[in-house]
């Protein structure tokens, strides 16, 4: 199943450039714990006072995962909580703090690391994935991570320090077709490509899915360049699992070798599957960490 979508999510790291130069500065000083319990009241403003997000997530506990609807309210508080402190996490990493991280999978991205041929990674926005670049360091090609160009000054500059150490490159999504030749460019050369595939971002091709046990449309780009490039790929999910420590899982997603002789659009759908099979795992393990604030079962 294939077509167009109609509804594209548009949203940035909230707060001003001020605001988010302010929170760098109270994280350096400032106990993580003693933050986290701030959050606890941040985050439930934002429950009750950006009704369209939470109604979503309710939903999402509600009709995803069964909850009765008092179990889906307390899941939803707490989704917004977990939000807060992936932020939280996020800033403090600007500001200096460590992070302890354990892998399962981590076999899968050492054999492509290893070949001559570039390969992908299929993001989501569960969890932090944004700190693989931190820890999931390439020792033989340079990690390209396509991201959102309508992000704050403040965290792109600080991306960018970031993945400097780590011959990671930025690839801006922009109007135009620019990102696409970097795109294409880099798994030509045998590099690392990293996408989002669970929002629409411009294009609006689709291609049909299962996730916890409903119909979703994912973006059609990232596994229509990987057919395109005959290239093998990787779901790869950050989640939070303590106070300052993230377990990160590499899932390999069916490829060419398992579907030879099908047609592209076939193609292009077994992994679309495949990627919404490993998202389906992470989400029915880490439920909370689920955090697209829209509704993404919505038909």
């Amino acid at each position: 199943m294939s077509g167009r979508a109609t509804d594209e999510w548009t949203g940035r790291t909230g707060g001003t450039t001020w605001m988010q130069r302010v929170l760098i500065s109270m994280v350096r000083r400032m106990p993580l714990r003693m933050l986290y319990f701030m959050m606890a009241f941040v985050a439930a403003g934002y429950a009750v006072f950006n009704r369209p997000a939470y109604r979503a997530i309710y939903r999402y506990f509600r009709f995803r995962h069964g909850n009765g609807r008092i179990k889906a309210w307390w899941n939803a508080l707490c989704n917004h909580y977990e939000f807060g402190k992936i932020i939280l996490d996020r800033f403090a990493m600007y500001a200096g703090k460590e992070y302890g991280f354990d892998i399962e999978g981590y076999e899968h991205f050492a054999a492509l690391d290893t070949s001559e041929e570039g390969f992908m990674i299929y993001s989501s926005h569960v969890g932090n994935y944004e700190v693989a670049g931190y820890s999931l360091v390439s020792e033989h090609k340079r990690y390209n991570a396509l991201v959102y160009g309508g992000e704050s000054p403040t965290v792109m500059e600080n991306r960018r320090r970031m993945f400097a150490g780590g011959n990671i490159n930025m690839i801006v999504v922009s109007d135009g077709v620019s990102h696409l030749y970097g795109i294409n460019n880099a798994l030509a050369d045998g590099e690392i490509v990293s996408m989002p595939c669970d929002r629409l971002f411009g294009s609006q091709k689709v291609v049909g899915a299962t996730l916890l046990g409903a119909p979703v449309r994912l973006p059609m780009g990232p596994f229509a360049v990987a057919e395109q490039r005959g290239v093998q790929t990787l779901a790869v999910f950050v989640m939070k699992s303590g106070l300052k420590r993230y377990r990160i899982h590499i899932i390999p997603v069916e490829g060419m070798d398992a579907c030879a002789g099908a047609k592209r659009q076939e193609r292009m759908e077994r992994r679309a599957a495949s990627y919404a099979a490993a998202l389906d795992g992470i989400l029915r393990r880490y439920p909370r960490q689920w955090f697209n604030y829209y509704d993404f079962w919505q038909q």
